[in-house]
């Protein structure tokens, strides 16, 4: 991928990913979803949610609020439900809120998180409208979605907005600089690092490497990961963004901070999609599964923050 194909990749991927209908989502009536559209960022357009819970279960449930990935310059919010609906919705009693945010480079940074804050904050303001706990949420994502949901995490905590009860970030997207992997596998990985680099200067122009380049925009960036709720952070060790996932689980350890990270062996980018019944996929679904029946087992202490 290239800024000379990007148009072109974009349009190939709106009409072949898929994009599930909300009767399609329901499966059946096993799940309750909703379109949403909801108060955008100041001056800009609405944002779409898509909500979805277990069919039947009565009273507030934990809310997964997840970021699709798409390297910010494709996917969509709803071709990520169905994996997330059989994966954690339905076992884990959770409802789930996907986000179309708006994809550069028809926007640039920070117009995607923004989206991203905006819907959250919306969102915990009608807990009661969802039926969802507004302190259990928990952010998540894969790939752009990841980096997104540590942005998120790192934009709520400097703005005293919504306190998130934990961070599930796989294989995030975090650094615009690149890093050893990021050139050790480029070509063997399923993500290239000529398609990487075009996907983060469509997503920050001419910002793109800058020196004083804002944490919101690259999470990477920050000098301080203190407060920041419990992470889970994974990647393969086979995959470009290996080393900055690495690297941010390592810095909020020494900011005292609460991470579990995981480097699966082997594993290129993307990889539980691409190979779903193999064993180090099996593993890696497995350890996000635990991890978030653990977070969701803790006494509540996230939501709004008081004033």
């Amino acid at each position: 991928m290239t800024p000379g194909n990007l148009a072109e990749n974009q349009a190939r991927d709106v009409a072949g990913r898929p994009r599930p209908g909300v009767e399609e989502l329901r499966d059946g009536g096993r799940f309750d979803v909703a379109e949403l559209r909801v108060p955008g960022p100041p001056g800009a357009p609405e944002v779409t949610l898509v909500s979805a819970r277990p069919a039947g279960l009565a009273g507030p449930l934990p809310l997964l609020y997840y970021l699709h990935g798409g390297a910010m310059i494709m996917g969509n919010a709803w071709s990520v439900l169905p994996t997330v609906l059989r994966e954690w919705a339905h076992p884990l009693d959770l409802a789930v809120v996907s986000v179309e945010y708006r994809l550069a480079p028809h926007v640039r940074h920070p117009a995607p998180l923004e989206d991203c804050y905006a819907g959250l904050v919306w969102a915990l303001g009608h807990a009661d409208r969802l039926g969802v706990d507004p302190k259990r949420v928990v952010l998540g994502g894969k790939s752009a979605g990841g980096g997104l949901a540590a942005a998120l995490a790192l934009l709520a905590r400097d703005r005293s907005g919504p306190v998130p009860l934990g961070q599930l970030l796989l294989s995030p997207m975090l650094d615009d600089r690149g890093t050893f992997s990021s050139r050790q596998m480029s070509g063997l990985d399923t993500w290239d690092l000529t398609s990487h680099t075009t996907a983060w200067q469509a997503l920050l122009g001419d910002r793109h490497g800058a020196a004083d380049l804002t944490p919101y925009a690259a999470p990477a960036r920050a000098t301080d990961l203190s407060r920041l709720p419990p992470a889970y952070v994974e990647a393969g060790s086979a995959e470009m963004l290996r080393d900055e996932a690495v690297a941010y689980a390592n810095a909020i350890w020494r900011a005292g901070g609460e991470a579990e990270l995981h480097v699966w062996s082997g594993a290129c980018h993307g990889f539980d999609s691409l190979a779903p019944h193999a064993s180090v996929t099996g593993d890696a679904r497995a350890a996000r599964t635990r991890w978030l029946r653990r977070l969701l087992a803790r006494p509540d202490t996230g939501g709004m923050p008081a004033g």
